[in-house]
């Protein structure tokens, strides 16, 4: 259970403490004396400090197995003042508002397409934020209001107040009013979280606004100014021009860092079909006030990463999306010797999310390397719950986590990107499959035929086992979720061949779409150029490889001859349809 393979391996009162080296660190920092110390009386089993989804799984879960739990939370304001209840980031600001935001988009998107499909009203159709935003913070508080129900249920004692240690085993809560309180636990678990980052230029933080913001934003933000290409900053990007909002979105670098770079293009490129501008390598560097109110007015001075022009816009409203910063700066960490990354300020932890600290362990988004996504932090701060009060030895796996971009056309994926595949595998040991495809539920509504996008990658050297998978299309997040099991059972290219398809379906794609890409790579002049570079030829299979009538397309309609695309055609390319069908007009937006 401790991961450790060497000899001696050092227990006191329960606590492994590790090999000679650490019994000695141990020793000379004060801890060795603590725990040597008979009758060791403390007030809690284990303190949580942070009430987001993941601290509240770890509670919880430890508070069934019969320990005295104690929850630390406090959310200290955004800049705007905007501050919220338990349930961190997810719940307040963070996964729930946004889905219901998209989801509010898309609605909108579904009105345009019905008429297409014998629908008929004469009414203006218009959208109404105050309705919006007082029916999803209803929703938002009944959340956080449930989880404060769940704790007093599972007898878990909560405070309202911001933890700090002070010394080994003891921290010191602080509330609102400034008042004091110590308490002791024989564990502690830090789960603290990411707040938004700020640019650190004039007028950042006095006249923008972050997702910190936004989702309880008591007022529609106008022709909105988006700084940064995170995924928060497309998906929000996204929504708003979906509510029929002027946006544009300033880029420093790439899209989507991190993610496959030719899937984030796409994701780019399906925004800019629906309105959204991107003003690429530029960054602001002051924001000024032009005009008080709600919104009101503000300029934006901007200068350009690749030399020294500068431009200036105005805008309703500024929402600064470039990162997250973790909170671990203010927790008296340094003062019982919890390492913290000085690059990132996250916490490094062992297999089993064991700090530098024996006793201190961390989960969710301040762990060094780990996916910072919610049902990863919940699945680890239960497993971690088990593990220290329940006798189990399971820990949280942390490969093939599927995750999804909420853009309006939505991104799922798991696994590698074609870049990471490349540097891992070797390019010449990869085999990419993909395709462009036309959901059903477009051809009526004459929408874009050569928008939506699959591909996979294999490792050719391990029996074409599916390392990589993305998707960009309608609902990617119900399609990504089954194939990421898939991926954890060891999928082949192989069985994805011989999976029949839900017909009709957008997931039914990658089964009997890609069937047929099997064969011997396509002999292409030099390799196909895209988003992450030059693939070679002996790298890559596409549909062009294969007549048509040997693909079994099935679910999603297609238009004309495959082709190839040869040296020098951009990412959107790589397999290109035939002409639309001439009765369909441009969509509407």
């Amino acid at each position: 259970m401790t991961n450790q393979r060497t000899v001696p391996s050092i227990f006191v009162n329960r606590v492994h403490v590790g090999g000679c080296d650490h019994t000695f660190q141990a020793h000379q920092s004060g801890l060795l004396q603590q725990l040597l110390q008979q009758d060791l009386a403390y007030d809690y089993d284990l303190i949580v400090i942070g009430g987001g989804s993941g601290g509240l799984s770890c509670a919880q879960e430890a508070a069934v197995l019969g320990r005295k739990v104690m929850v630390l939370d406090f959310v200290v304001p955004s800049p705007r003042g905007t501050a919220w209840g338990l349930g961190g980031t997810c719940v307040n600001v963070g996964c729930i508002p946004k889905k219901l935001m998209h989801q509010a988009a898309l609605l909108g998107q579904a009105l345009t397409d019905s008429r297409k499909f014998g629908w008929e009203y004469s009414q203006q159709v218009r959208h109404s934020w105050a309705t919006m935003m007082e029916a999803i913070q209803s929703h938002v508080g009944s959340l956080s209001w449930g989880r404060r129900l769940a704790l007093r249920e599972n007898a878990v004692t909560y405070v309202n107040s911001y933890g700090e240690f002070v010394e080994h085993h003891k921290v010191k809560a602080t509330n609102e009013k400034g008042q004091e309180a110590l308490y002791t636990a024989a564990n502690f678990v830090i789960a603290t979280g990411q707040r938004p980052r700020y640019l650190g230029i004039p007028g950042d933080r006095e006249y923008c606004i972050t997702s910190d913001d936004l989702f309880s934003l008591p007022y529609c933000p106008g022709t909105t100014l988006v700084v940064g290409a995170s995924y928060v900053a497309l998906e929000c990007a996204g929504f708003l021009a979906g509510l029929g909002l002027e946006v544009t979105v300033m880029v420093r670098s790439v899209l989507l860092r991190g993610f496959d770079q030719e899937m984030a293009e796409k994701v780019g490129a399906s925004m800019q079909q629906l309105g959204v501008r991107f003003l690429r390598k530029f960054v602001p560097v002051e924001v000024q006030q032009l005009e008080k109110g709600l919104p009101g007015r503000l300029k934006v001075v901007a200068k350009s990463t690749e030399g020294t022009e500068t431009m200036e816009g105005v805008y309703n409203t500024v929402l600064l999306a470039i990162g997250r910063d973790s909170c671990t700066k203010k927790l008296g960490l340094e003062k019982i010797g919890v390492n913290i990354s000085e690059k990132t300020g996250k916490i490094p932890v062992n297999g089993e999310e064991q700090t530098s600290v024996p006793y201190v362990y961390a989960v969710g988004d301040v762990l060094e390397g780990k996916p910072q996504l919610t049902p990863v932090a919940v699945q680890a701060g239960k497993l971690l719950a088990r593990r220290l009060f329940g006798g189990r030895s399971e820990k949280c796996d942390y490969v093939n986590v599927p995750t999804v971009v909420f853009t309006p056309l939505e991104y799922g994926c798991c696994g590698y990107s074609e870049e990471k595949a490349g540097e891992v595998c070797q390019a010449e040991n990869l085999g990419v499959y993909h395709t462009l495809f036309w959901p059903l539920e477009w051809t009526v509504a004459c929408r874009d035929n050569n928008t939506c996008y699959a591909k996979i990658i294999c490792n050719k050297l391990d029996n074409d086992r599916v390392i990589g998978f993305h998707v960009l299309g309608p609902n990617a997040g119900e399609i990504t979720q089954g194939f990421a099991a898939a991926m954890k059972c060891g999928l082949t290219k192989q069985l994805l061949d011989a999976t029949i398809g839900i017909h009709p379906t957008c997931g039914e794609v990658h089964p009997p779409g890609l069937q047929g890409w099997g064969g011997a790579p396509c002999a292409l002049e030099g390799g196909v150029s895209t988003a992450s570079g030059t693939r070679p030829k002996t790298g890559v299979r596409t549909a062009a490889c294969e007549s048509l009538s040997s693909l079994r397309w099935a679910g999603v309609h297609h238009l004309g001859d495959h082709q190839g695309i040869r040296t020098g055609h951009h990412a959107e390319g790589l397999l290109r349809l035939g002409p639309a069908a001439p009765s369909c007009p441009a969509p509407r937006r």
